[in-house]
């Protein structure tokens, strides 16, 4: 039997912070839940944590869900989604660009907050399908780069281990299933699960920008080039590993 995957809530409302627990147990998960980010970092850093996914809301006493979403960052990839305020297009962006996995606006249903959290598990949880037959080797070679599909990590030219989150890998493989091929920003949404957000608004440029400083430090090659009002383009050559 599928052990039930466990979420940690952070949320400093103690009536939401309950609303949010009941929901996800009813719904099958396991749940701890704290209310700002001091317990959040308690709890991650005692050794029997096991958690599979962390519920962020961004707006906390003291450090801010934006805030302990960089920390996390820094030495973590642990999937992360947004809490944020219907509307609130500037948190999004800001919650994408340091590394959120999905956000969710308030006020929410229960239906959508389980959806997307699953959805998210998926994703980190299993081997992304391609429609590239070079994407289902074991590995990807680009530029002296190599990405490990099965361990979902990618590798520098100088052997660093690179942190990339579950949208940032997944738009990676697309550009690798299909070198030299534009592809639109719808198109990049569908890689993503649909979790960019609109089209039309910044999401899909803010993951892009993300996943090509990762790739493309100072002095590299640009490998993923914009085609203006088309989408973008990935120009290095893939080899399978």
């Amino acid at each position: 039997m599928e052990q039930p995957r466990h979420i940690l809530v952070v949320e400093d409302d103690a009536e939401m912070r309950h609303l949010l627990s009941c929901h996800l147990r009813d719904s099958g998960f396991l749940v701890t839940s704290v209310g700002d980010g001091r317990q959040m970092r308690r709890y991650l850093a005692a050794p029997s944590a096991a958690i599979d996914l962390v519920l962020l809301d961004i707006m906390l006493p003291g450090a801010s869900g934006i805030d302990l979403l960089k920390d996390l960052r820094a030495s973590s990839s642990l999937p992360v989604v947004l809490l944020t305020a219907l509307g609130d297009e500037t948190d999004r962006v800001l919650g994408l660009e340091f590394g959120a996995d999905d956000y969710i606006a308030k006020p929410f249903g229960r239906r959508e907050l389980v959806a997307r959290l699953r959805a998210v598990l998926r994703r980190v949880g299993a081997t992304p399908e391609s429609p590239s037959p070079a994407v289902n080797s074991l590995a990807l070679g680009f530029e002296g780069w190599v990405l490990s599909i099965g361990r979902r990590e990618l590798v520098s030219p100088k052997g660093v281990l690179i942190d990339l989150s579950a949208t940032e890998f997944d738009l990676l493989m697309a550009f690798l299933a299909n070198p030299q091929r534009v592809l639109g920003r719808d198109q990049l949404m569908e890689a993503a699960h649909r979790r960019l957000g609109d089209a039309f608004d910044r999401s899909v440029d803010v993951q892009v920008s993300r996943l090509r400083r990762k790739i493309e430090p100072s002095g590299a090659p640009n490998l993923i080039k914009t085609v203006r009002g088309a989408g973008y383009i990935f120009v290095g050559e893939v080899m399978r590993l």
